[in-house]
C-alpha cells in the first residue's frame, strides 16, 4: 500500500523509542512517544466516524502549527476523508474561498480564528482547543464500533486523493492541487534515497507551516524517518526556541535566513581593533574550506587545524544561537542568494537549498550534505525527472506530479499538457554536473523595452544581501529601464548613528550591483518606501513571497514617479 495511513502504520512497527514529538508547555517541551501519537490519532479517527464523516469528504484546517494539527491530519488520512488546509494568515474572504471551493463539511480552527470562517455554512466546526472531546467521542465509538477505523482504512487506495494543497496565489487566485496517497507516500520514499539528508536521530524545529507543502512533507516525512519534530507555532520565536530545541535540522524559508545574515553581518561589521582581526581572518579560513568543500577536495592538515580554532573562536559563537548542534539547514519555497548561503558554510553552517513546487508534492531537487553547489538548488532527487523546454521552462516528471487543479480543466491542461511533463511555469539552466539554476518564474521575467530578458529575482536576493535592506522589488517589463522599490529594516535602520545613513548605504549598494551588470540589467532609479511590504495588505503570501501585482499596484505612484 502506498497510502498515508499505510506510512503511519509502519512508522509504528518499527518500535522506536527517541520521541515522535517535542510539545511546548508552560516554558518546557514535554516529549511526546509515538504509542501515545498513535493513541490521539484512532481517537480522532474515531471520533470523525462518530461525526458520520465517510470517505471522499473534505474538511477543513485553519490552525497554526502544533502536534493537534498533525495529528488530525493523520486522523483524516486514516478514513479517507481529504484534508484542506487554510493558511491562519489568511483574510476571511480567503478562507471562505477556499472552504468553498473544496466543499468542505467542516473545519478545525484555532479559537482565536474562529470568527475568520462566520461566513461559512458548515456543518461541523471542531475547535483545536477542544479535540479532547472528540477524542472521548472516538473512545465511546470504538467501543461500540469495533475495528470500524480498520474498515475504513480497507477502503482507501494509493490513487485516491489524500489532501487539496492550495497554491500561495502569487500570479492570481489560488488553484486547488489535488495530490493523491501515493504522491506524498512516494514523495518521502525519495527523500529518504538521499544519503545522509535526514537521519532518524535528528531533531527539527518546525515552524513552517504545515499548510504548506514544504512543512506537510516535513511532517510526513518525520513519521517515515523517524526523527523527532518540535512544532513551533509563531515563527518570531525561532530565536528564542533554538537554544531550547537544539534542533540538528531546520527547514526554513529565505525570509529567516536572511534576517540571521543581517544581524550576524552587522555585528561583524560592528567588530573593532583585535576582534574584527580575528573575525576577518576566520572568515578568511571559512571560505577557504568552503571552497574545497564545495569541489570535494580534502581538507590540508594545517587549513583543518585553523578550521578548528576559528570555529572555537568565532564560529561556535554563532552556531549557539542556532542551538549548537545544527547539521543543517534545508531551504525552500524561494531563492537564497548565493552570497548568504557561502557566507554561512564559511562559519561552517551548511544550508542546502532545494526546489520544487506544490503541484509536484514539494521537492524536485536538493543539494545533497556531500555534495552541493551555492547558486543551485541542486541535483534531481531520486527518481525524478528534470529537463528543460526549448523556452528553458523547467519540466518535472515522476510519480510525485499531482493529479490535477480541482474544478479547473483549463489549468490543468496547461500544468500537465500531455506529453508526460508537469510544465512548472519557472525558467532555469542545467550546469554540466546537472545542478539545477532556477533564474525566475516565466511570468515574472522582465522583457525591457529593448527587448531585453532580465531576471528581477537575481537582483532582489543582491539588494537583499544589504543589512539594513529588508525587501525589494524590480520592475520594468516593457518600459525603458529597471526601477526597484526598496523598503528598510527597521532594527538595523535603529542601529545606525543618523537616519540618513540607510540612504547612503542603499545608495552605494546599488551602485556596487550595477558595476557588475550589462546596462540593460542595472536599476537606473529606485526610491526607498516608507513601509515595508505586508501580509496584511495582501502583498506577501503566507510563505513570504512578495505578490509582484499587488506590490506594484499599491505603489503605482512611485513607480510613477520613477518614470516620469
Amino acid at each position: 500500500m502506498r497510502t498515508i495511513w499505510s506510512l503511519w502504520q509502519e512508522a509504528l512497527a518499527e518500535n522506536r523509542t527517541n520521541p515522535a514529538y517535542l510539545v511546548e508547555e508552560e516554558g518546557a517541551w514535554r516529549e511526546v512517544s509515538w504509542s501515545d501519537a498513535d493513541r490521539i490519532v484512532l481517537e480522532l479517527a474515531n471520533g470523525l466516524l462518530a461525526m458520520g464523516l465517510q470517505k471522499g469528504d473534505a474538511f477543513g484546517i485553519l490552525a497554526r502549527n502544533g502536534i493537534e494539527w498533525a495529528l488530525f491530519d493523520f486522523a483524516l488520512a486514516h478514513i479517507g476523508v481529504v484534508a484542506a488546509p487554510v493558511y491562519p494568515s489568511s483574510t476571511p474572504a480567503d478562507c471562505a474561498y477556499v472552504l468553498e471551493h473544496a466543499k468542505v463539511v467542516g473545519c478545525l480552527v484555532d479559537a482565536e480564528l474562529r470568527e475568520k470562517i462566520g461566513a461559512v455554512e458548515l456543518e461541523h466546526v471542531l475547535v483545536r482547543e477542544r479535540l479532547d472531546e472528540l477524542r472521548a467521542l472516538g473512545r465511546e465509538y470504538a467501543e461500540q464500533s469495533p475495528g470500524a477505523v480498520d474498515r475504513a482504512r480497507a477502503e482507501i487506495g494509493d490513487d485516491d486523493l489524500y489532501t487539496l494543497i492550495y497554491t500561495s496565489g502569487t500570479t492570481g487566485p489560488a488553484k486547488g492541487c489535488m495530490i493523491l496517497n501515493r504522491n506524498y507516500y512516494d514523495m518521502v520514499g525519495t527523500i529518504d534515497e538521499i544519503e545522509a539528508f535526514f537521519l532518524p536521530t535528528d531533531v527539527m524545529l518546525l515552524y513552517l507551516p504545515l499548510t504548506h507543502n514544504f512543512g506537510r512533507l516535513m511532517h510526513l516525512l518525520g513519521a517515515h524517518m523517524g526523527y523527532t519534530i518540535a512544532f513551533l507555532a509563531d515563527p518570531r520565536r525561532i530565536g528564542e526556541v533554538m537554544p531550547q530545541v537544539r534542533p540538528t535540522v531546520f527547514p526554513t524559508v529565505p525570509r529567516v535566513l536572511e534576517k540571521v545574515y543581517t544581524a550576524v553581518s552587522a555585528n561583524f561589521a560592528a567588530a573593532t581593533g583585535v576582534k574584527a582581526r580575528l573575525v576577518d581572518w576566520a572568515l578568511s579560513v571559512g571560505t577557504e574550506v568552503s571552497r574545497r568543500r564545495q569541489r570535494r577536495e580534502p581538507i590540508p592538515r594545517g587549513l583543518a587545524v585553523k578550521h578548528r580554532l576559528a570555529d572555537r573562536l568565532v564560529y561556535s559563537k554563532v552556531k549557539e544561537r542556532l542551538g549548537g548542534r545544527l547539521r543543517a539547514a534545508i531551504s525552500g519555497g524561494a531563492p537564497l542568494a548565493q552570497e548568504i548561503a557561502e557566507f554561512f558554510h564559511a562559519l561552517d553552517i551548511l544550508i542546502l537549498e532545494g526546489y520544487g513546487q506544490t503541484e509536484e508534492t514539494s521537492a524536485a531537487t536538493v543539494n545533497r550534505p556531500t555534495h552541493y553547489k551555492f547558486g543551485t538548488v541542486g541535483l534531481a532527487i531520486p527518481g525524478i525527472e528534470v529537463e528543460l523546454a526549448d523556452d528553458g521552462e523547467i519540466l518535472i516528471g515522476g510519480p510525485t506530479v499531482f493529479a490535477g487543479y480541482l474544478d479547473d480543466e483549463a489549468a490543468t491542461r496547461a500544468a500537465l499538457p500531455g506529453d508526460g511533463w508537469l510544465h512548472t511555469g519557472d525558467v532555469g539552466t542545467l550546469d554540466e554536473d546537472g545542478f539545477l539554476i532556477v533564474t525566475d518564474r516565466k511570468k515574472d521575467l522582465i522583457v525591457t523595452a529593448g527587448g531585453k530578458n532580465v531576471s528581477p529575482q537575481n537582483l532582489e536576493n543582491l539588494l537583499k544581501t544589504v543589512p539594513v535592506v529588508s525587501q525589494a522589488l524590480v520592475v520594468g517589463d516593457r518600459r525603458p529601464y529597471l526601477v526597484a522599490l526598496i523598503t528598510l529594516d527597521d532594527e538595523e535602520v535603529a542601529k545606525l548613528r543618523a537616519p540618513d545613513e540607510a540612504s547612503t548605504l542603499v545608495e552605494e549598494a546599488v551602485e556596487k550591483i550595477n558595476a557588475g551588470l550589462a546596462s540593460f540589467e542595472q536599476i537606473r532609479r529606485y526610491t526607498i518606501l516608507p513601509r515595508d511590504f505586508s501580509a496584511e495588505q495582501n502583498e506577501v503570501t503566507p510563505t513570504l513571497k512578495l505578490k509582484r501585482r499587488v506590490c506594484e499596484e499599491h505603489f503605482g505612484a512611485e513607480l510613477a514617479e520613477l518614470y516620469g
